[in-house]
C-alpha cells in the first residue's frame, strides 16, 4: 500500500510540475495554482507514506525472534512531549513471582507557557483493566513530603499498553522546575521461563543527562539478564549482560545506569527464571484454597 502511495504521489508532482510549467509558459495564473497544489499534496503524500512506513518498522521489534507485544503495541501509539525536558529519569522495577510493581522518578523544567500533566506509558503482556491498578503518583516539586497522592487519569483505551496522565498540583510554566513520582502495581502480569520489562521514554529532545533503571528480583533469581537498546524507528542492539549489583538468599538487585541516553528510546531487559509459580502466587492460591 505504501508502495502504490509512492507511485501516485511520484506522478502526481511530475504533472504538478509540467501544469505549473505550462502555466508560466502561457501566464495562466489558474495553471500555475493548480499545479503548485498538485506538487504540495505529493509532497504531503510521501512525508505520510514514509510516516507510516516508520510506524510499521517500530512496531515489529523483536528480540530473540520473539516478538515484544507491548512495547510494540506501545510504539503505534506513541506521545512525542514536547513541553518537559528530563534531566533525569529513575525506573525501579520489582518482580515478585507473577506480580510487578513499578516506580518512575523524573525530574527536569518545563519549556512550553503552560503544562497541566505528565504522561506515562504502563506496557505488559498481560492486559490488566487500568481501575484494578493500585496506581498513583506525587508533584514532589509542589508536594515534597509525599502528603497528598494523585490517581492517574487513563487517556484512550484500555489495552497492553496503557497510556495515562499524571496531573501536576498546580499548573507548570516556562522554566518552572518539576520532579514527578508515580508507583504502580501490576498483579499477575509476568511468568516464569522467558520474560522481558521495557522502559520507556519519549521526550521531544536529544538525550536524557542521566538514566538509571533498577531490577530487583525477589523469591528467585533469574538465570541471566540482558540489556537491549531500541530506537525510535525499532531498531534492536544488544547493549551487555548485567550481573547482580546485591544479591541475598531471597533477593537480587541488577542496576543499569548511564548518562546521555536518548530521549526517544527504550530498553529492553530480557530474562529467564525457573517455569514454577513465583512464591507470591503460590501464597494468594494457599490463602484462596
Amino acid at each position: 500500500m505504501n508502495t502504490s502511495k509512492d507511485s501516485l504521489a511520484f506522478w502526481a508532482s511530475i504533472v504538478g510540475t509540467v501544469i505549473a510549467v505550462l502555466g508560466l509558459v502561457r501566464s495562466r495564473a489558474w495553471l500555475i495554482g493548480f499545479g503548485v497544489l498538485l506538487f504540495l499534496v505529493s509532497v504531503g503524500a510521501v512525508l505520510y507514506a514514509r510516516r507510516q512506513r516508520q510506524l510499521l518498522l517500530s512496531a515489529a521489534i523483536k528480540v530473540d525472534g520473539r516478538s515484544i507485544d507491548a512495547l510494540n503495541i506501545a510504539s503505534l501509539r506513541r506521545r512525542l512531549n514536547r513541553s518537559l525536558v528530563i534531566q533525569e529519569a529513575h525506573h525501579l522495577a520489582e518482580i515478585d513471582g507473577e506480580d510487578l510493581s513499578i516506580t518512575w522518578q523524573y525530574s527536569g523544567y518545563c519549556r512550553a507557557a503552560c503544562e497541566t500533566a505528565i504522561e506515562f506509558s504502563i506496557d505488559t503482556d498481560n492486559n490488566i483493566p487500568f481501575e484494578n491498578l493500585r496506581c498513583f503518583g506525587y508533584d514532589l516539586g509542589h508536594d515534597p513530603h509525599r502528603k497528598h497522592p494523585i490517581r492517574p487519569i487513563l487517556i484512550g483505551p484500555e489495552g497492553l499498553s496503557k497510556k495515562i496522565a499524571l496531573p501536576f498540583l498546580e499548573p507548570l510554566t516556562a522554566q518552572h522546575p518539576f520532579s514527578v513520582l508515580l508507583t504502580c502495581e501490576l498483579p499477575g502480569c509476568m511468568k516464569g521461563g522467558w520474560e522481558y520489562y521495557t522502559s520507556t521514554m519519549s521526550f521531544d529532545q536529544e538525550r536524557v543527562n542521566r538514566y538509571a533503571t533498577r531490577l530487583v528480583f525477589r523469591h528467585g533469581a533469574p538465570f541471566w539478564l540482558r540489556v537491549y537498546d531500541c530506537d525510535d524507528l525499532g531498531g534492536v542492539r544488544l547493549l551487555r549482560d548485567l550481573r547482580p549489583a546485591r544479591a541475598t538468599d531471597d533477593l537480587s538487585e541488577y542496576l543499569d545506569a548511564a548518562e546521555g541516553v536518548p530521549a526517544r528510546s527504550a530498553r529492553i531487559y530480557v530474562f529467564e527464571r525457573a517455569r514454577p509459580l513465583g512464591r507470591s502466587l503460590q501464597a494468594r492460591s494457599q490463602r484462596a484454597a
